[in-house]
């Protein structure tokens, strides 16, 4: 069987027992009665019971200075003397009880260890306060010589009333208690500094929302600048739209119009430096025999002009001013050369906006259309038009269409409104949905020749009077009635063959639909000109070649 092990608590060593010396005698051992009863169970750490050595022993009394008596730093005091010894070792009266009393009061404390003097430094002896004399004896200052017991009860942290005996410093006592201007808590200190970090706080955060708001708003601080790109030049090429708009624009003028109650507003052109403009002949009706025709050229300068000539079949006219100089004719192109697709660019003062221009394309050629007329049918411009999506819009009427070398290709004269008819811009207000009909430069400059050198324009016949209630395909000569034969005697149509009641279906191998698109065919050449007619006679296909007669116009 094995040996018991002891199952107590190993000893400590600050318990552990003492080992005396060689020849030194060991310590008489306390009764056990004597030894101290923890109040509580046993440490199972170790940690030894209250009052007893160890690190949980109460720390030694604080130690009061003598009035009058502080020695130096570093000056040792060679250990604790016994309270009531006087400096030549006699006892002072009152010291016994003193001493009796705080032994019996305070716990016991060891004795304390005598300063030493710094390495390299030699111990200086004691010294008095300034003025005094020196003390022979070197006692002066030393605690337990000559009045320094109260170095037992010094207190650092007491007021100097609080001390016994007055035991203030000497120079504490020798100084008078300074006032702390903030207490001794800092608490009247905190609140100025609570004051100035509330309003730092504030500054702050003002600034930081005014910057905030600067940086979300513009991107930055400061005024804002937006990137721009340097002026290029004002050069364009010719062929392009502004640079058409730039050469053309000289040469084209606003109309206003009054008279017979009536006004209006169109567009014109120069045809040469003696004045002559052309327009639409709906531009300048109203102004009648006495009304007035106002021109506006494109610099501002204005000028009264007259009325050359007109003819409402073709819907074209022409004025004079007189005595303007420097006019800028434009040139003329020639609209038989004109392909669908081409570029073209319109200019006019739609709703008297003076100098607009705007661009697009030819939609379609030899677009047969009719536009104006009267109640009683009079006055009725038929024209074998060019068709563009230029925008056109009333006041465009008279302008020119100019192709992209920068001729006169067309005189903008009618536009498709959305709810009605084909009709004069003026008469359309319900402006372009890029539908616009230009009349080709071709008839135009023959008609302006015709005007201009004898004040009247002729129309191109072919002698027959159409059935124009006929609703089959193509133009029906008219039946004999009682105010004469539909084919004229001797005309151009009689010559050639052509009879009553024949139906003309094609001229120049271009299909004919109705009797209006015959007129519209006819009316686009000159007088003299040959046409091949198509013509179903009782189911019969025949042609015939017709030379186209002149009457007058009006």
């Amino acid at each position: 069987m094995d040996d018991a092990e002891a199952t107590g608590m190993k000893p400590k060593w600050w318990s552990r027992p003492h080992r005396p010396a060689h020849g030194e005698q060991p310590p008489a051992a306390a009764p056990e009665a004597a030894r101290p009863v923890p109040l509580h169970g046993e440490d199972p750490y170790g940690t030894p019971p209250y009052g007893g050595p160890g690190p949980w022993a109460p720390a030694p009394p604080v130690q009061r200075p003598a009035a009058g008596s502080t020695p130096a730093g570093g000056t040792p005091t060679g250990g604790v003397p016994v309270a009531g010894a006087s400096a030549g070792g006699a006892p002072v009266a009152g010291a016994a009880h003193t001493a009796a009393h705080e032994s019996s009061s305070a716990p016991q404390r060891p004795a304390e260890r005598p300063l030493s003097p710094e390495p390299g430094h030699p111990q200086q002896g004691p010294q008095g306060p300034p003025g005094a004399p020196a003390d022979p004896s070197g006692t002066a200052g030393v605690p337990g010589a000559g009045g320094t017991a109260a170095w037992h009860r010094y207190d650092p942290w007491a007021t100097a009333p609080d001390r016994e005996g007055g035991g203030a410093l000497p120079t504490q006592a020798s100084q008078p208690p300074q006032s702390s201007r903030f207490g001794s808590d800092g608490r009247g200190r905190r609140g100025p500094l609570l004051a100035g970090a509330l309003a730092l706080a504030l500054f702050a955060g003002g600034v930081g929302g005014v910057v905030g708001a600067a940086l979300e708003r513009g991107g930055g601080i400061g005024d804002l600048e937006l990137p721009q790109a340097a002026p290029d030049s004002a050069e364009r090429p010719a062929d392009s739209v502004a640079g058409i708009a730039a050469a053309a624009l000289p040469g084209v003028v606003t109309l206003h119009v009054r008279g017979s109650g009536e006004q209006g507003t169109g567009t014109g052109f120069v045809l040469d430096e003696r004045g002559h403009i052309l327009t639409n002949h709906h531009v300048v009706a109203p102004a009648g025999e006495s009304g007035r025709i106002r021109v506006t050229f494109s610099g501002g300068e204005t000028a009264t002009a007259r009325m050359v000539g007109g003819d409402s079949g073709y819907d074209l006219a022409v004025v004079k001013v007189d005595g303007v100089s420097g006019l800028k004719p434009l040139p003329l192109g020639n609209s038989d050369s004109v392909q669908v697709g081409d570029p073209v660019v319109a200019i006019g003062a739609p709703f008297d906006l003076a100098g607009t221009v705007t661009s697009g394309i030819i939609s379609a050629t030899e677009r047969p259309i009719t536009a104006g007329g009267r109640q009683d049918g009079s006055d009725v411009s038929y024209v074998d038009a060019l068709q563009t999506d230029a925008p056109i819009n009333p006041g465009n009427s008279g302008g020119p269409l100019m192709d992209s070398k920068g001729r006169v290709i067309g005189v903008n004269s009618a536009i498709r409104a959305a709810d009605q008819g084909i009709g004069a811009p003026g008469e359309r207000q319900g402006g372009s949905i890029g539908l616009g009909f230009a009349i080709p430069v071709n008839q135009a400059k023959r008609v302006a020749e015709e005007l201009i050198n004898t004040g009247r324009a002729t129309h191109p016949v072919i002698g027959v009077s159409l059935d124009m209630s006929f609703d089959g395909d193509g133009a029906k000569v008219g039946t004999p009635d009682g105010e004469g034969r539909a084919v004229v005697p001797d005309g151009p149509a009689d010559e050639a063959g052509v009879k009553e009641g024949d139906v003309i279906t094609a001229v120049d191998g271009s299909p004919v639909r109705t009797g209006e698109e015959l007129i519209v065919k006819v009316r686009s050449h000159r007088p003299g000109d040959l046409l091949e007619l198509t013509v179903e006679r009782e189911g019969d296909t025949r042609t015939f070649e017709v030379t186209l007669g002149t009457s007058g116009g009006e």
